[in-house]
């Protein structure tokens, strides 16, 4: 029985066009920081839209030695934005700075295995 993988290529273009999105909802909340009332937002774990495309079939086990896979559902816990100013605004721009960090130390990543696949091509091709 084979197990449809999505290609790394495309998994790889798919999680920069999520990691980008977030930026820019990220950016959005950062600046309306003073906006009265304004609730910030985030996008849904990218772990979960692969979950939704049937993409994430799992850890592969290919030795029987390997540790099983924990099963976690994607869902990411964040706190409540239980300090709110006078005016309503739930933005918390330390939470914010560090959701834009994170996002984008995973977008260098994402790069760096993309060029890496396209460096191994290069190299199997003799053209690196």
């Amino acid at each position: 029985m084979s197990v449809n993988r999505p290609d790394p290529q495309a998994l790889a273009g798919q999680r920069l066009q999520w990691l980008e999105q977030r930026q820019q909802v990220l950016a959005k909340n950062i600046a309306n920081a003073n906006t009265p009332g304004f609730q910030p937002s985030d996008l849904p774990p990218f772990e979960r839209q692969l979950q939704r495309a049937g993409a994430a079939a799992g850890v592969m086990r290919t030795d029987p030695k390997h540790l099983a896979s924990a099963g976690s559902d994607g869902a990411v816990r964040e706190r409540r934005n239980a300090e709110r100013s006078p005016d309503g605004n739930g933005v918390a721009l330390d939470v914010q700075a560090l959701k834009v960090a994170e996002t984008d130390q995973a977008h260098a990543l994402a790069l760096n295995l993309h060029r890496s696949w396209v460096g191994m091509f290069r190299t199997a091709l003799g053209r690196g």
